[in-house]
């Protein structure tokens, strides 16, 4: 009866555990396809414009191909839907041509109505370019502290970790894009 106890106090342990290392996986509230569609959507926000898109027309049809080309270059490597309509995300995303650095785009979100497309968007921080191994550690911290606080204002000096915003660069939420802060 004993050894029964304690099974099932380790199950318990082990159960409690897992579910916290699962909390912020894609997977726990998306299906492949609906990841593939809200990461295109991110994408769109994050990366290049297409060719001959711009701010206002980049969400039409004709430009969509292009960010579905480049999706298995991202990861959305966490997401976590808070009770008050809060999407965080955490975007494993390329740099220049090389494979051996990758970035880092924590964020988030609100979801339309009945729809996988974010809106109230921002890019919260942008990190370093960096090997994916130790960005998939530096970026979970970021992400967990996020979704904790709603924002990154504690991490923001820490240089190995963050790169945007800075004292030259900051997101501006009308546009979606990261602008300079110096006067020319």
């Amino acid at each position: 009866m004993k050894k029964l106890i304690a099974a099932l106090f380790l199950i318990s342990i082990l159960a409690s555990c897992q579910s916290k290392t699962n909390q912020y996986q894609t997977g726990t509230y998306l299906s492949d396809a609906d990841r593939d569609s809200l990461l295109t959507n991110i994408i769109t926000f994050i990366y290049l414009k297409a060719p001959y898109a711009n701010n206002k027309n980049r969400f039409e049809p004709q430009f969509r191909s292009f960010y579905v080309k480049n999706l298995p270059s991202f990861y959305l490597e966490n997401y976590y839907p808070a009770p008050d309509g809060t999407n965080y995300f955490f975007v494993i995303r390329p740099v220049g041509n090389g494979l051996k650095y990758r970035r880092g785009v924590l964020g988030k979100f609100k979801l339309k109505q009945g729809s996988l497309m974010p809106e109230e968007f921002e890019e919260i921080v942008n990190t370093p370019h960096l090997e994916e191994e130790v960005l998939r550690e530096r970026g979970r911290y970021l992400f967990q502290e996020l979704v904790k606080n709603g924002n990154l204002d504690k991490e923001l000096s820490m240089k190995h970790y963050v790169e945007w915003p800075d004292s030259s660069l900051v997101y501006d939420r009308k546009i979606n894009e990261w602008v300079s802060t110096r006067k020319y």
